[in-house]
């Protein structure tokens, strides 16, 4: 059998759970996911093998309306991800069905001419009928090849939608190692575990405007790793916020991301968290490149 290897752009509203799903092809964990929408910011790549081929899934921001530079950025490298890939793969969440931002991506989708395939998720939790009556509300909208019903939190559907990618992505040698699971340079994973403790600690108190900046990332002598980062936030209250009563709260954020970032990157890290204000955090061309975003105007 020959091998195989190509781009399956995973692209879809916020919380449709593109970001799980990417995790459960790959079969661990290669980006963050939280309740909050847009977790995702940047463009992240992981990479499944099922058989001779290599999938190199694009997880995608989740694509809305953008007020901000920010939410523009995201939703630029959206697209991007979209025009680089060999197909296509639209992530609804079966649960809130054809809202607005899902039929605008419809249409958008439309005269796009790479396969397309719809992904029904989280169909654990809705009864069989309002599955039919989702397929038959898209039918017409968009020319999917197929449609596959799958629950990437409990798995369920998931080999089979695999299976199904591996067969679509063109032949032609692997792009990577077969052991690499994702593009992330270490520097960027270090950055978005801690944005992940953010949001999981204070999802009901932190607005979505913070960010994770590196300072510096250092390799020490004896194998470990030292990790210096400032969360940005915009407002002093904000800051209050993150640190916590005495500190505890930050102290509980980095206890956390340093546990999971030394299981993901193999060493013993060393991880420093301060908390900066700056309110024009995001007109900081630096932390986009940072973040792994283009600056749009």
């Amino acid at each position: 059998m020959s091998a195989r290897c190509g781009f399956a752009a995973v692209v879809g509203a916020p919380n449709a759970g593109k970001s799980t799903l990417v995790n459960a092809l790959v079969g661990q964990k290669v980006a963050i996911v939280s309740p909050k929408a847009q977790t995702t910011r940047a463009r992240l790549m992981g990479i499944a093998i099922e058989g001779e081929a290599q999938i190199l899934l694009l997880d995608t921001p989740g694509i809305f309306d953008p007020k901000r530079r920010l939410d523009r950025a995201m939703v630029a490298a959206a697209w991007e991800g979209a025009r680089d890939a060999d197909l296509i793969a639209l992530v609804v969440d079966a649960e809130t069905g054809l809202k607005r931002g899902v039929t605008d991506l419809l249409d958008r989708l439309k005269d796009r001419p790479e396969p397309k395939l719809l992904i029904l998720n989280k169909v654990d939790l809705v009864r069989k009928e309002s599955l039919l009556t989702l397929i038959a509300q898209t039918e017409g909208r968009v020319a999917f090849e197929e449609i596959y019903m799958v629950s990437a939190t409990t798995g369920d559907g998931v080999a089979e939608l695999k299976a199904a990618l591996a067969a679509r992505v063109p032949e032609g040698p692997w792009h990577f190692p077969d052991d690499q699971v994702s593009d992330a340079t270490d520097r960027m994973i270090a950055a978005e575990v801690t944005r992940e403790q953010l949001y999981r600690q204070l999802h009901a108190e932190l607005p979505y405007a913070s960010a994770i900046e590196t300072e510096k990332y250092e390799e020490r002598k004896d194998g470990s790793v030292a990790i210096h980062q400032q969360i940005l936030v915009g407002r002093d209250s904000q800051k209050a916020i993150v640190l916590g009563k005495g500190g505890a709260r930050i102290k509980e954020i980095g206890a956390a991301a340093r546990a999971e970032l030394g299981a993901l990157l193999g060493r013993k890290v060393h991880l420093f968290l301060h908390v900066k204000v700056n309110p024009k955090w995001e007109e900081d061309r630096g932390l986009y490149r940072e973040i792994g975003l283009d600056w749009v105007e």
